[in-house]
């Protein structure tokens, strides 16, 4: 066999045995198994308040098949409210051990999930710590969750009620933040590969008025940085401002493909510098979301995979990526790359948008929760 037919070969039964795994995943199963763990095949571990907010995860996270919960009567060390994403290249959980304190499930993905998911339980007695950028004193959670609610960059809260000690915090109202906007972990060029979003994942303000976005070309905001993010053009920097809780201008420099986030005081300098394109966040307005559409050359975002399919050209994968409900991003590898492995493939990628508090902890006269605008 010369080495073409047999690299032919290879490509072929990779194909095969990616079908043959996706086809044991496409199945929608909602059920929840209690007391039974699905060991091993762990991608990584965030926090959850509750198994179906750990389902939740499971179904945005683009490589989770299925999970693990430890609940809040795990007892066997502090682990409590780990939500474990897991995957396998059976597409199934092979091995089910019984263990008390845990429950397992599978992701919604078959099942036709809404993108962004209503999470109206109210946590009595956890803690969501951290992610605070605002606090005030409010009547009870339901009046805190309501201001989380009608502010933009609250994604969830915790409310010190009426018992809590010490008592100069009781009342106390935390709003607190996580990205609601596809944050990429690495943006860098590529000879051969053409990357881009979604138009799904654009700002829409329903209701307000439409408005360009300031944008400062050539010119650079020094200092004040409170974030430094990966971006693909001026306008991504921008949404991701939009979308930040302090953010109150940006600069995006073009040859490395950093977003610089910033806080500035009573003044903001601006100051010519090529490479550099800064601006201001477009909160209050409907904003252009014309960045979304545009095909970058050149251009990889590398992992967040959910998926590859064979496509003749970048406009194919651009348009099947926004056809797809679960697609937020995508790379496309021309004919042109350098390994033929790789040619004509259309990466279809996500990352997890939902509420995701950094940690979830047990405590006595406090209450937690979630915003309500994905349940309107």
């Amino acid at each position: 066999m010369n080495s073409e037919l047999k690299m032919e070969t290879q490509q072929i039964l990779g194909i095969l045995l990616s079908i043959c795994s996706l086809s044991f995943s496409q199945e929608c199963r909602q059920q929840l198994v209690e007391d039974v763990d699905f060991p091993g095949s762990d991608i990584r571990f965030l926090f959850s308040p509750d198994v179906n907010h750990c389902q939740q995860l499971c179904t945005q996270h683009p490589d989770c098949l299925f999970f693990t919960f430890l609940r809040a009567d795990w007892t066997r060390d502090d682990s409590n409210f780990r939500c474990y994403l897991k995957t396998s290249s059976s597409g199934e959980a092979d091995v089910q051990n019984p263990l008390k304190g845990v429950t397992s499930g599978f992701s919604l993905k078959p099942c036709n999930p809404e993108p962004k998911p209503c999470l109206p339980q109210l946590y009595h007695g956890l803690d969501f710590p951290g992610a605070d950028y605002k606090t005030f004193f409010t009547e009870d959670a339901e009046e805190c969750r309501r201001a989380c609610t009608q502010d933009p960059a609250c994604q969830f809260f915790t409310f010190l009620n009426e018992v809590f000690t010490p008592e100069i915090y009781r009342y106390k109202c935390h709003l607190k933040f996580s990205w609601a906007v596809v944050t990429l972990p690495i943006v860098e060029r590529k000879a051969a590969l053409v990357s881009g979003f979604s138009n799904k994942v654009g700002t829409f303000q329903e209701g307000k008025p439409a408005c360009q976005g300031k944008l400062f070309p050539s010119t650079d905001i020094p200092g004040n940085d409170v974030l430094v993010l990966a971006a693909a053009s001026a306008g991504h920097c921008q949404n991701l401002c939009s979308a930040h809780s302090v953010c109150t201008s940006f600069s995006f420099a073009s040859d490395d493909f950093k977003c610089y986030l910033k806080v500035n005081g009573d003044g903001m300098s601006l100051k010519a510098k090529n490479g550099i394109t800064s601006g201001l966040p477009a909160r209050f307005c409907w904003p252009d979301n014309s960045w979304v559409n545009v095909a970058h050359e050149g251009v990889d975002f590398p992992g967040s995979d959910m998926r590859f399919e064979l496509m003749d050209d970048a406009a194919t994968c651009q348009r099947t990526c926004n056809e797809d409900p679960h697609c937020q991003f995508y790379t496309y590898v021309k004919a042109d790359f350098s390994d033929s492995v790789f040619r004509r493939r259309c990466y279809l990628k996500r990352a997890i948008t939902m509420p995701a508090p950094a940690k979830v902890t047990k405590l006595t006269n406090l209450v937690s929760g979630f915003q309500l605008r994905n349940c309107l």
